[in-house]
Order: C-alpha cells, then structure tokens, then sequence
C-alpha cells in the first residue's frame, strides 16, 4: 500500500513507517521538525528512514492548508496514519494556541485531504489523557469521556467527534487508538523514562510527581506499532447493532471504531523506577512532589476490543522494555 504517516520524526511515527516499510509498504512521511524537543534526535529518527527504498519525505506543517493539499494531491495515498500533534501535557498550559494550530486545525487538513482523495482508511492517534476524571478501572472506549482535565486532552477528544463526523458525512472510514503511555528506545525526551534515566546517570535528583503512587499502563512501543498496523489493515466499518436510542461511544452507524491501544498491566511510578534503578545499576535521588495539575492519578487500559477486532495482545514486560530502553540510551548517548 501507499501510506502516509504524519509525524515520521517523532517516537512514535518513526517506528510505524519502519515497520510498514520493512513489510513492502510504500511510505509518505510528514513532519515539520519542531524545536518542541532536540531536534537532533527527530533528524536522527529520520535518517533512518530516509536511508529505505520506498520512504518519501514531505517537510511540512499541518497547519499549513495549501501544503497539506499539495501533499495529497500529488502523492495520493490510499491510507492515513495520522500520528503528528502537539503532545506533552504540561505544556498546553504555557503554550495554548501550538495545540489549536496543530491538534485542531492540523487534524482539519488530514481529514479533509481524506475526503478531497478518497482515502480507504484513516488511523489517527488519540489518548487515555482522553479518560480525564473518569475513576473507575480498567477504562474502557464504552465509558462517557466528557471531562478532560488539559488542553490537550481536549483537542484529542475534538479529535474524536471531528473524525465521526467526517466518517457521518463522507463515509470516510476512520479508527481512533487512544494510546496509554508509550516507552522504548527513540522515546520522548520530556518522558519520565527519559528523564529518569538521564537524570540518575548524571547522578542528579528525579522529580516524583504524586509521591510515587500513581500508576500507569507502560506499553513499550513495539506493541503499539503492531497494534497500529493491525488496526490500519482493517478499515472501519459500521456496527450494525449501534443504538441511538443508547449510544455506544466506541463505535457508530457510520464506518467509525475508537479503540485502547495499551498494556492491561497497572504499574505504579516507584515500581517503574525500581526496575530502571536495576537496569542501571544505580540508586535514585528522589525528590518526591505532589500530583501536578492536569495528570490523573491513575490509567489502566481495558483492550479486550482490540484484541475481538485484530488479535491485540501486548507481549513486552516492563522490565524488558525498560532494559532495552537503558540498552539503547547508552548506545545512542555513548554512556
């Protein structure tokens, strides 16, 4: 197939454009190469993609109306992996409008290209951030997600209902992954495994946000991606036994699905940093802060849909994943 996968420089999008060009796949990548984190090490990423046969690269913004029009009508692909946004939760707070240009009207131009050029499919990334003040565990996409605690989170959630209606409208096939925190080598640097590990290599103290006791579905990026191309080969198709009457959020009479897309494995933070600590071979400085305005104390991934729809099961324990994150850092940094 011919895909475009938008944000082929960042974490995430770099590893699903390898894996769908190590398959045969033809690949577009966009990314517009943001100084939101070290830029060095989004060029990094790339460099190995621009390296394969059958990878193609636009710079650009999604922002941008007539370059996002451009890119579709003179590379037209048959499917989308829309993974580019604006991400980091704390950030929206200090920089709003970043998350307007890119998560709203970026995402405008990514559904309207599908619509100008037929598009089979789009795949797009939502987020667990979606679950907002929900409480109750495992969450699940049947659940109501009508408070979202950041900024963020809401554009994801606008996201969500952009997307149905495009589906509504035009027939527009489309599937949203809500992500629950993603780690693995060619990470995030403002992720806490990141932070963590350079931090405690430099022999300075970590911030503990919650004291520790928060806890999250970890899923190491291998199973995203497997998740993400599974997903992006069975296009959304409309549930027959959708009741508007009582509404499914997940699904819909249009060709629409949302899915979790994560690890069923809660984690608190302190037992992540005990198996960095072992991997590392050194102690933590901790200095121990309460819970930060906008995070959830908890998430914890009910993917039993995904795994009905495609045959989704997470394989990688954190202790593996963490282990070959520390492998990969050392390797990158020369540590």
């Amino acid at each position: 197939m011919k895909v475009l996968v938008t944000g082929t420089a960042g974490f995430i999008g770099s590893h699903v454009a390898q894996y769908l060009l190590d398959r045969g796949d033809e690949v577009i990548g966009l990314d517009n190469l943001n100084d939101y984190y070290d830029v060095s090490l989004k060029r990094a990423r790339l460099a190995r993609l621009e390296c394969a046969s059958g990878y193609a690269h636009v710079a650009a913004d999604l922002a941008d109306r007539e370059a996002m029009e451009t890119l579709f009508a003179t590379h037209r692909p048959q499917r989308v992996v829309h993974l580019a946004a604006q991400a980091g939760v704390r950030y929206a707070a200090e920089n709003p409008h970043v998350y307007v240009s890119s998560n709203l009207t970026g995402f405008l131009h990514v559904i309207e290209g599908c619509r100008q050029h037929e598009v089979e499919h789009l795949v797009f990334a939502s987020t667990s951030s979606v679950y907002g003040a929900n409480t109750r565990m495992p969450f699940s996409e049947h659940q109501s997600t009508e408070h979202p605690l950041t900024l963020y989170a809401a554009t994801k959630k606008a996201n969500e209902m952009m997307a149905h209606s495009y589906a509504h409208l035009y027939g527009i096939p489309s599937t949203g992954l809500r992500f629950f925190t993603v780690y693995g080598p060619w990470g995030r640097p403002d992720m806490a495994l990141f932070l963590f590990t350079r931090a405690i290599l430099a022999g300075e103290p970590i911030k503990v946000f919650n004291h520790g006791n928060h806890s999250r579905s970890f899923t190491y990026i291998d199973d995203i991606v497997e998740g993400v191309v599974r997903t992006l080969d069975r296009v959304a198709a409309p549930d027959p036994g959708w009741d508007g009457d009582d509404p499914d959020p997940a699904s819909s009479l249009a060709p629409y699905r949302l899915y979790n897309i994560g690890s069923e494995a809660r984690v608190t933070l302190l037992r992540y940093i005990q198996v960095l600590e072992r991997c590392l071979n050194r102690k933590a400085e901790m200095a121990m802060l309460p819970l930060q305005p906008g995070d959830v104390p908890d998430t914890e991934a009910d993917v039993s849909e995904l795994f009905e729809a495609v045959g989704y099961k997470p394989e990688v324990e954190v202790e593996e994943g963490v282990e070959r994150f520390v492998a990969w850092y050392r390797r990158y940094y020369d540590v």
